[in-house]
């Protein structure tokens, strides 16, 4: 079945070869250029070029690039050159579509292993098997729009399998690889930091010092420091590490990004517009400080509601994450504890984090899926949160030839969820239906219809919606956590 699976998907993913491709396509070309036709000194700090599209993963990536750059010299030399902007022959939109097609091995591995560790009945492997390999939201983001989500998700369900089998040490080293890819794992970073350390570094049950075991402490930090270190030293030696983190942790962009996330600010922002306009109409002398809906990365400020800082946003992230951690702590060798804890570490920086982008709800919908697959409650909330989730991501495709496709996608993974999945779910209620059935209207109105006279409605409508959803879906899934 994992075979029949791969080959269907990956013969799908080929069709969209020709469909639309965002700035990431030419970001990732762009990197491919920096990489292979500049020193590793100047990678970071590259001005060879007028691009704007600067190198700003973790090391990792960037050697992963260069690796690329090695087979792209022998396919096409005029993409490897950075005075080629927006270069995209036929040959290299073949090149990178298809490096992204063939790192998905890497997915569907990590896939296949959590389907063999995780699931206890035939059943539950084939459907999280088929929820995994067949997810709307990594065609979207990688296939169409273009990015390399699939290598990297493949890494943390590695990761993850890996400590269901017991293998500490392996997990550390995969996720702390994953880490030194892209460093928005950070995100989820304390639930394996916390579970690996309580459950390596005592050797019982019990939380005693006596047990605790200072090797069992160095080995898992050597499964870490060693790729930091080699990720970090060539930059550390060569005096650029500073122009490394400077990339990485870009703090100047505004609170939300162009479409807002489905997140808490979302529905802050929303808020503090209706405040606006509700004080107007009471006759307040309201001076509105900006627009907030042009569609462009800026700096938000409020016009009633306290402006948000990303002090504010990293100290609301902790203080949510706090109480799972602390259960997480005390449920040792616990793995669908230790997965929802990962989710909602995930969860919480989304909702609560500065300059979030939707796509970073792929870090919250892949655990939920394997928690689905195995839980009837974490079930029913997936079944919310993998409808808005994806819906979410659906203005990334705003080109006419892409409509169908994109409607198409959401509403055949929604299918197989509603085929597979709802039946073995807790039921939903009546008003999350309703809420659920709302959005074939809402994507009517949107994809549809729209609104000339403000073009930015029908994006301020769907993140309003996505929001409320993936909220309330959180704090169902918290509330479940604590009590589990």
């Amino acid at each position: 079945m994992f075979w029949a699976l791969f080959t269907i998907v990956t013969c799908v993913k080929i069709l969209f070869i020709p469909s639309y491709r965002s700035t990431d396509f030419e970001v990732h070309r762009n990197w491919l250029a920096i990489t292979h036709s500049t020193e590793l000194k100047s990678w970071y700090k590259d001005e060879s070029s007028s691009s704007p599209w600067t190198l700003d993963y973790p090391p990792y990536f960037a050697y992963f690039e260069y690796l690329l750059s090695l087979v792209a010299s022998l396919v096409d030399p005029a993409m490897l050159d950075v005075r080629n902007l927006n270069y995209a022959s036929d040959v290299t939109i073949l090149f990178q579509r298809f490096s992204v097609i063939i790192t998905d091995l890497v997915f569907a591995f990590g896939a296949k292993q959590c389907s063999e560790v995780l699931a206890k009945k035939p059943h539950q492997k084939a459907l999280m098997l088929l929820l995994l390999l067949s997810n709307a939201g990594l065609f979207i983001v990688d296939h169409i729009h273009f990015q390399y989500n699939g290598l990297l998700s493949g890494l943390l369900l590695l990761s993850i399998s890996s400590l269901a089998s017991h293998s500490v040490l392996l997990a550390g080293l995969l996720f702390s690889g994953l880490l030194m890819f892209k460093h928005i794992y950070l995100y989820i970073a304390p639930a394996f930091i916390v579970y690996m350390f309580r459950n390596y570094c005592f050797k019982t049950g019990r939380v005693i010092w006596s047990s605790f075991s200072v090797t069992r402490l160095v080995l898992l930090g050597l499964s870490v420091l060693v790729n930091v270190t080699a990720a970090m030293a060539p930059f550390i030696l060569t005096d650029n590490l500073s122009n490394v983190i400077s990339r990485l942790f870009p703090f100047k962009r505004g609170l939300c990004h162009a479409y807002w996330a489905p997140n808490l600010w979302a529905v802050y922002n929303v808020v503090d517009k209706g405040l606006v306009v509700l004080g107007r109409r009471l006759g307040l002398s309201i001076t509105e400080v900006g627009s907030m809906t042009g569609g462009l990365v800026q700096d938000i400020h409020h016009s009633v509601l306290p402006n948000i800082s990303p002090l504010i946003t990293i100290g609301l992230t902790i203080a949510l994450w706090l109480p799972a951690l602390v259960k997480l702590w005390s449920s040792p060798g616990n793995i669908p504890q230790f997965i929802r804890c990962l989710a909602l570490c995930g969860w919480t920086s989304f909702l609560c984090g500065w300059h979030v982008h939707e796509k970073a709800i792929l870090i919250v919908i892949l655990p939920m899926t394997l928690l689905a697959c195995i839980n009837r409650v974490d079930a029913r909330y997936f079944l919310i949160l993998a409808t808005v989730g994806h819906l979410s991501l659906l203005p990334l495709l705003f080109t006419g030839p892409e409509l169908l496709s994109k409607l198409l996608l959401l509403a055949s993974y929604s299918l197989v969820l509603a085929i597979t999945l709802y039946r073995h779910s807790a039921p939903l209620s009546p008003l999350e239906a309703v809420y659920l059935l709302a959005s074939v209207p809402l994507l009517a109105w949107c994809e549809l219809l729209g609104c000339v006279s403000l073009p930015f409605l029908p994006l301020l409508a769907t993140s309003l919606y996505c929001a409320l959803g993936v909220t309330y879906a959180y704090v169902g899934v918290y509330v479940h956590y604590l009590q589990s």
